[in-house]
């Protein structure tokens, strides 16, 4: 596997623009971020800085940008409250510890090649909990958009907090806010292709508010240290390990699929195909080295991957580029930033939040899918008033019960009995010859055809074992695999005691049709004890004239 991610000087005017444009991007974002985190603008830039960084030189996506974005932001801010309210001194390293171990699990998940598979879940759980974390993230924000910090307790705190907070709103504050998110919602499509719309809020509204309010007047970002990062080691207590490990685990999947479903995205707009696993080994060291330094998690940013590639960004080092101006602005020209107001960073989170909810689904699911609606509404639910482990496990849960419900529905058609008198009309309907449906038709053969067809897992079991009371009166038995490519343990032990019963009632068995596979399950489970090898015949026609030549010569001896 190649270590780097691809990085030629073939594109190098779009690969230096693309990544000058997703810089300017990203500086807002990263500030936005590291506020409404809670762990400082400082933690915003230096994860945008090393996560983007590590990405970009050990990935799979080429033109992916990788920083922190809105649902890793949701997910550490609860990590950093859990932690500080339980251990205040060393609340913050543990929750930093968290994000190290986060890229840890994504650097293991692309080891043991899980990237094809992380994205692998039901569309209405990843929409539903997508769209919970970008009502957390509106939610949280809304007092910092009233002119205050947010309150403790996460969700419920800020609505708890919200009836006081709405008649006591600071109107200097509220005005930056809602200019904030008024430019962000309101700017023509003709100026968002000159400008971005997250710099335009950024610039204008702290614009207006050291020209026009006044310092005094509204909560400013602050100073942000300079010079390099300091360095955050592993901390964590006996009692938090388990909390550590399982929140780390959350943020790993969280982070792999947000970025890999934007490496599709980049995909779709490259005409190229991406190294999933890479990219999981990439973006995990670019967590664990942010962590490291106390810097926030992050992940592929669609936003940022989508104007890379259109300002025409080819390669990685596009990626390098933004990390690059990032990190001179974070430490050489950080004091500009000081000034930026929190309100103004509350309206930006606010429309990420926006972004983030999957309304377009939203809009249809009810006619999609009843039962697919149902679930995503309980898992954005869960996700926004419990938490999104158990949103995310409730509605995998939920969402595999209906589809093995499904499963086992579509696998019974799939097994059919033919030869008996209430079953004449099935003949019809299956892709027999005139011969074989004349051997099935007459009465005095006394032969019937246990019919499997499609890949018969654990779900056909049941309807194969539904099947032993009519077969009572059978005195040769036909069992057809000729369309099954591929069965299951549980249906193969269904298929076993189905023979068993009918040898022990003196009928003869016949198997037909099968394929490497299939034949192969059927031995190890030593099937020839029941059924005599030169009964397994290639055909159910060869089969079906077996049974009824063998079933004429009982007859004779009987006579």
């Amino acid at each position: 596997m190649q270590i780097l991610n691809h990085i030629d000087f073939k594109h190098v005017r779009g690969d230096l623009f693309g990544g000058v444009t997703a810089a300017v991007i990203a500086l807002p974002m990263a500030l936005t971020f590291g506020v409404a985190s809670g762990a400082g603008a400082e933690a915003g830039l230096y994860g945008a800085v090393l996560v983007g960084l590590f990405a970009a030189l050990f990935g799979g996506t080429p033109t992916l940008i990788s920083e922190p974005t809105g649902p890793m932001t949701v997910v550490f801010t609860a990590v950093i409250t859990l932690m500080v309210a339980a251990d205040p001194v060393d609340g913050l390293a543990m929750a930093f510890t968290t994000v190290m171990l986060a890229g840890l699990f994504q650097v293991l998940f692309g080891v043991l090649r899980l990237g094809s598979y992380v994205t692998m879940m039901p569309y209405t759980v990843i929409s539903g909990f997508m769209s919970g974390i970008g009502l957390i993230l509106i939610i949280i924000q809304l007092p910092p958009l009233l002119g205050y910090p947010p309150p403790p307790g996460g969700v419920l705190g800020a609505l708890g907090a919200l009836p006081e907070l709405v008649p006591a709103y600071r109107p200097h504050e509220l005005l930056l806010g809602g200019l904030s998110l008024g430019l962000l919602l309101l700017t023509p499509r003709r100026v968002r292709r000159l400008v971005p719309p997250q710099l335009l809020a950024l610039v204008i509204g702290t614009l207006v508010a050291v020209w026009f309010i006044g310092a005094e007047h509204y909560r400013a970002i602050g100073p942000i240290p300079g010079g390099l990062p300091s360095i955050h080691l592993p901390t964590f207590t006996e009692e938090k390990v388990q909390v550590i490990v399982i929140n780390a685990l959350v943020l790993a999947m969280l982070g792999a699929i947000d970025a890999l479903l934007t490496s599709v995205i980049a995909d779709s707009l490259t005409r190229t195909h991406h190294n999933s696993d890479k990219e999981l080994i990439g973006q995990g060291l670019g967590n664990a080295i942010s962590g490291l330094c106390g810097g926030l998690p992050g992940a592929g940013a669609t936003m940022g991957t989508v104007v890379n590639i259109q300002a025409g960004a080819r390669t990685a080092l596009s990626g390098l580029t933004r990390a690059l101006i990032l990190a001179v602005i974070v430490f050489g020209v950080g004091g500009l930033v000081e000034t930026i107001p929190k309100a103004v960073l509350a309206g930006i989170a606010i429309k990420v939040g926006l972004d983030i909810v999957d309304w377009a689904f939203i809009r249809r699911a009810h006619r999609v899918s009843l039962r697919g609606a149902a679930i995503m509404y309980g898992v954005i639910a869960m996700t926004v008033f419990v938490d999104l482990i158990t949103a995310v496990g409730i509605g995998l849960f939920v969402a595999n019960i209906l589809t093995i419900r499904r499963l086992v529905a579509l696998q019974s058609e799939g097994v059919r009995l033919l030869g008996l008198p209430d079953e004449d009309d099935e003949l019809d309907d299956l892709d027999t010859s005139p011969e074989e449906r004349r051997i099935l038709r007459d009465p005095s053969n006394g032969v019937a055809m246990l019919s499997l067809s499609g890949p018969l897992i654990f779900g056909a079991a049941k309807a194969v074992t539904r099947q032993q009371q009519a077969l009572a009166a059978v005195r040769s038995l036909v069992i057809d695999m000729t369309e099954v490519p591929h069965l299951g343990v549980t249906t193969s032990l269904a298929i076993e005691v189905t023979v068993r019963e009918a040898v022990e009632r003196g009928c003869r068995v016949y198997l037909a049709g099968l394929n490497e596979q299939t034949r192969k399950r059927l031995l190890s489970l030593r099937l020839e004890r029941l059924v005599a090898r030169e009964n397994w015949l290639p055909t159910r026609y060869d089969a079906l004239k077996r049974a009824v030549s063998e079933r004429a010569g009982q007859l004779v001896r009987a006579d």
